[in-house]
């Protein structure tokens, strides 16, 4: 089920990104983080109830997303500010530290993985609780790059019994994930282009 929540937090992440960029509206990217949410929480309590160490670790990771993405989805359907999400979101970066350690040994890919979240969610917190507007394009970028690739591509790897292991798997994640925010920045330091307004035709 931890899969299924990768994909899921892929979609919300692309979404996200999408919606820093003028391409969806807050209302509607905000309807889709509370469903994302609400669905990943209830998969956490499930992984929970399972029982173990093991699964509670699963669990509060799964934790940490869905209330990122239902404080996210409230935010934007009550209308509320964006300093409390932009300050979870820190709190989360900082766990995603910790989680990348606790991973290195047992699971060096996931480790990878959270070390990139880590940097996501960092951009997260600078620009929502900061203010630091001059980022929102390199992090919208970074969500629909980074994010969504960073969950996705595991997710498929994991559901069909794939999920990478070795030397070459951990340096090839590190790489994919650092050359992916390099272009997030190479494609946000680009102008963004304004259409004039049509000119009038004299009669």
């Amino acid at each position: 089920m931890s899969y299924i929540c990768l994909l899921l937090s892929g979609a919300a992440l692309l979404i996200n990104g999408l919606g820093l960029l003028g391409r969806v509206a807050p209302r509607d990217s905000g309807f889709f983080n509370l469903v994302i949410g609400v669905l990943q929480l209830v998969i956490a309590l499930l992984i929970a109830s399972t029982g173990g160490p093991e699964a509670a670790g699963s669990a509060s990771g799964i934790v940490l997303f869905g209330l990122t993405y239902l404080y996210v989805g409230l935010s934007s359907v009550a209308g509320l500010g964006s300093a409390g999400v932009g300050w979870f979101c820190a709190f989360v970066a900082v766990l995603a530290v910790v989680f990348a350690g606790t991973a290195a040994d047992s699971d060096p890919v996931s480790s990878v993985l959270w070390l990139g979240w880590a940097v996501l969610w960092s951009l997260f917190f600078l620009l929502l609780a900061r203010g630091a507007t001059r980022l929102t394009r390199i992090t919208a970028w970074s969500a629909i790059l980074v994010g969504t690739s960073s969950t996705v591509i595991p997710a498929v790897l994991g559901l069909n019994g794939a999920w990478p292991s070795g030397g070459t798997s951990v340096i090839a994640a590190a790489a994919a994930l650092g050359v992916l925010f390099v272009v997030a920045a190479t494609i946000s330091a680009r102008p963004v282009r304004v259409l004039a307004p049509p000119v009038p035709v004299a009669a």
